[in-house]
């Protein structure tokens, strides 16, 4: 019986199948075609810049320390939001905050205070629960940019000063480009996969919001 020697030319499969004279044919059992290989049959294409197909696992350190950040400046901001609009612990109401306003310089002090309150109430709400982050962090960060705009003039230390605005907006930022982390209601959306340009989105509109409260309103 005569056969050929399968043990030449195995470049991406084998070219050379033991030869049954009896039956006169190749046997192809444990063989791939030219080119191809067990892996390539098995395993399906997958285009490594396909977002759809990308999936993003739990990466304690980052999601754990972006939980907090949420939790923390989300907590303080509802904290405001409910002296301002409901007047809870010792907070002025809507009213009193409308006169602080007034006094400020700003007009339409009314509807300037609801805004305020509610976008510290909802805003702080929405970072908590990590959903629809880039746009919370960028209310509350309009509403912070107004705050320093006015109190620049005390200084950064004491009762007066910034310290603690620029501490609120700092975070606010992080949050805005950096993401919720994988613990929150906005894991996989779109904007969540992309931070930066979501960042960038929200920040150009909550920019045009505080210039318009800032010079417009006052």
């Amino acid at each position: 019986m005569h056969h050929f020697d399968d043990g030449i030319d195995r470049v991406g499969g084998t070219t050379a199948q033991p030869y049954d004279s009896t039956t006169k044919a190749f046997d192809n059992t444990g063989y791939t075609a030219l080119g191809k290989s067990t892996e390539d049959a098995a395993a399906p294409y997958e285009d490594p810049f396909d977002d759809d197909r990308k999936k993003f696992g739990w990466t304690a350190g980052p999601d754990i320390g972006l939980l907090g950040l949420r939790a923390v400046l989300g907590g303080i901001f509802v904290l405001h939001g409910l002296q301002k609009v409901f007047g809870l612990f010792g907070g002025p109401g809507i009213n009193g905050f409308a006169q602080s306003l007034e006094k400020m310089g700003y007009r339409e002090s009314v509807v300037l205070a609801w805004v305020t309150g509610i976008t510290e109430l909802a805003g702080g709400s929405l970072l908590v629960l990590g959903l629809f982050t880039p746009l919370a962090a960028a209310g509350l960060l309009a509403v912070m940019a107004n705050v320093i705009a006015l109190q620049y003039k005390g200084g950064f230390f004491g009762p007066n000063g910034v310290e603690l605005e620029l501490a609120l907006a700092g975070m606010a930022f992080a949050a805005l480009f950096a993401g919720p982390g994988r613990a929150a209601l906005d894991y996989n959306r779109s904007w969540f996969r992309h931070p930066v340009a979501a960042g960038f989105i929200a920040l150009v509109i909550g920019a045009g919001a505080a210039a318009v409260t800032y010079f417009v309103f006052r």
